[in-house]
């Protein structure tokens, strides 16, 4: 999901912190999990509120912990989970007295840190609408529909197989194709004389492609070929002359729901957030007094 959807994170605040619990000695790097022989056992339901450490009278819960863990999970997503825990912890430590000591030498009456925290409550605020009004109110039904839009409003895509030999001379190639009115079999010339490296062991076959992916004079001649034919001139491009056979033709078929559904939750979310932000921004008085700026704001929104 865009960084725009993402709750702030802890790191993105500001704070340079040390988090020595990243430079664990060697034996808690080793992997301390050993075959005991007996089944993992489930773990036990956690109460959120149970205190896994107090620092100067202030409690530190499993919750408190938990939110430490997933805001640095970057941090710490090549641990072993035993280990991750700990480090969260060490981490949280380290955050809470960092930040009482900060307060106690008047760092958070200072006005650029005020205003930091204050745009950051802001973006705090702004990632739980959208989690809450937009990303948790998206419905199976419709990610679906969207699927099916897109689908309907994609015209048919005809995709060809094609083989090709290429050399570097016109000569070269009308040889070749001269050959092949004699009845020569198209594979082994295409072994014998394409340079085209990855074409020397597979009779110049290219596999299946669409418009587009290939250069156009190539994709020009290989779309009007019929199935079995090969071009009766060659075909220069920027990569020399080529002679190509088309082996099939087909019309290539979308791909299934399954394979795309999070692309079509992720486009159902923007079109929700953005249709938000509009109705949002339709009635909020916003003013802009400088015009070149306000321009340039406009034209971006009209853009969205």
């Amino acid at each position: 999901m865009s960084l725009l959807f993402r709750r702030a994170s802890l790191a993105s605040l500001g704070l340079a912190f040390g988090l020595s619990a990243l430079s664990l000695s060697p034996l808690m790097a080793q992997d301390t999990a050993r075959p005991t022989g007996r089944p993992a056992q489930p773990a036990a339901p956690v109460d959120p509120n149970a205190v896994v450490a107090t620092i100067n009278g202030q409690t530190l819960t499993e919750a408190d912990l938990a939110l430490a863990e997933g805001e640095l999970s970057q941090q710490f997503a090549q641990m072993p989970p035993e280990q991750r825990r700990a480090a969260a912890l060490s981490a949280a430590i380290e955050i809470k007295v960092m930040a009482t000591q900060a307060v106690t030498t008047g760092l958070d009456k200072d006005p650029d840190f005020q205003r930091r925290m204050a745009f950051l409550q802001q973006r705090a605020l702004h990632g739980e609408m959208v989690e809450k009004d937009v990303v948790d109110k998206v419905t199976d039904a419709e990610v679906r529909a969207r699927y099916d839009q897109e689908i309907a409003n994609t015209p048919p895509t005809n995709e060809v197989h094609a083989r090709h030999i290429l050399v570097k001379t016109k000569e070269e190639a009308d040889a070749i194709i001269k050959q092949l009115d004699g009845g020569a079999d198209f594979q082994k010339l295409a072994n014998e004389h394409t340079s085209d490296p990855s074409g020397k062991t597979s009779g110049g076959d290219l596999g299946w492609f669409g418009p587009g992916q290939m250069v156009p004079e190539f994709d020009k001649a290989a779309s009007a070929l019929a199935v079995g034919k090969y071009t009766e001139q060659p075909v220069q491009t920027q990569f020399g002359w080529h002679v190509i056979k088309v082996e099939d033709k087909r019309t290539k078929q979308p791909p299934a729901f399954d394979a795309v559904k999070d692309q079509a939750r992720q486009a159902v979310i923007r079109d929700k957030y953005i249709a938000l932000v509009k109705t949002l921004r339709a009635d909020a008085k916003v003013e802009i007094p400088d015009e070149k700026l306000k321009k340039t704001v406009d034209a971006l929104e009209n853009t969205k």
